[in-house]
């Protein structure tokens, strides 16, 4: 492809994403944005299933699609690698743990070109699979479950924080850097943080559709919860602001619940039992609202997983994030 006529250019890293890949790719493939306008690379975090060999069949096949290989894994690294082997005028982030409307694209670009924004992004339909899938989905679409994330509980247009991976002029790695590779979570948040530090805008199109494959089991949606309860203290301490208030309410949950433990148990003639009786009975009562509410429209069936899943995910996130401050990249600079 004559890199002369490319206009946009789109990143996707990737690492074992076997069981997504392929929607990933039928989507891109769907879209309506002119092929002989874009270029595709798809960067390989050593992934060890059958990632690459699927990328390379269909690379094979469309000589806009290339695979590139990041040996150090993780996803800042891998679109500063991206970035670097494009000539678009237009970067165009994108997650392979998802798929994308046929015209994600050519909104991503019109949106660019109609606003004065550094970056743009849409709304992503959280989606699963199975009973305990739906439920995490429903779960991870609900403020009560991610607090006020826009581009995942609906928004309408505007300027916003942050958006879903993202879309961008390419002067806007030219002027703000690149993407910060000390952080293995939450890159886009602190790309989108010194984006706006620096005077520039982030836009939220609900025009920009996208699906998002959610975990589908109780182990994998733990795990997720803790590591970005983890990952959020450490992005504050290597990026201070990058993080917004909603990403340490489970933090505080956590730690008045062990608080108003240790006090119960250390003088239990005064209120503190009471107090984290009181603090427990509103947690349930509320968690029981929203599982109810949400259950009532999707189907009854979700309302049981759904209180299981809002305390688990909570408080994973809160334990993750407390024993995030012992992270030996936090004591190595204190020291």
């Amino acid at each position: 492809m004559n890199a002369d006529h490319v206009v946009t250019s789109v990143v996707i890293p990737i690492r074992n994403e076997e069981a997504y890949i392929e929607q990933c790719l039928h989507s891109l493939l769907r879209q309506d944005y002119p092929v002989e306008k874009m270029e595709v690379f798809f960067v390989d975090g050593a992934s060890v299933d059958k990632t690459c060999e699927i990328v390379q069949k269909y690379c094979g096949q469309y000589s806009h699609l290339h695979l590139l290989n990041n040996p150090d894994k993780t996803v800042p690294y891998a679109m500063n690698i991206g970035i670097k082997a494009s000539s678009g005028r237009y970067i165009v982030r994108l997650d392979a743990h998802s798929a994308y409307a046929g015209d994600y694209i050519s909104q991503c670009i019109a949106c660019l070109e109609r606003t004065d924004a550094d970056n743009v992004g849409g709304v992503a339909q959280t989606q699963g699979q199975g009973l305990w899938g739906n439920a995490i989905a429903l779960m991870l679409s609900s403020k009560f479950g991610v607090g006020n994330s826009s581009f995942r509980v609906g928004a309408e247009d505007g300027y916003v924080d942050t958006v879903p991976f993202g879309a961008f002029r390419r002067e806007v790695f030219d002027r703000y850097g690149l993407y910060d590779t000390r952080l293995t979570r939450n890159q886009d948040n602190e790309m989108n943080y010194r984006i706006r530090k620096k005077g520039g805008k982030i836009y939220l199109s609900n025009e920009i559709q996208l699906t998002y494959f959610c975990r589908d089991s109780v182990g994998a949606i733990a795990k997720m919860g803790f590591q970005n309860g983890k990952w959020n203290i450490i992005t504050s301490f290597l990026c201070p602001g990058t993080m917004g208030l909603r990403h340490f309410i489970p933090l505080v949950f956590v730690l008045s619940i062990v608080i108003l433990g240790v006090l119960s148990l250390g003088a239990p003639h005064m209120l503190w039992p009471y107090v984290l009786l009181a603090e427990g009975v509103c947690y349930v009562l509320a968690s029981g609202g929203y599982a109810l509410s949400l259950a009532g429209k999707k189907g009854m069936r979700y309302f049981l997983p759904l209180l299981g899943l809002f305390p688990l995910f909570h408080i994973c996130y809160g334990v993750g994030s407390l024993l995030g401050f012992l992270s030996p990249i936090i004591r190595t600079r204190r020291k």
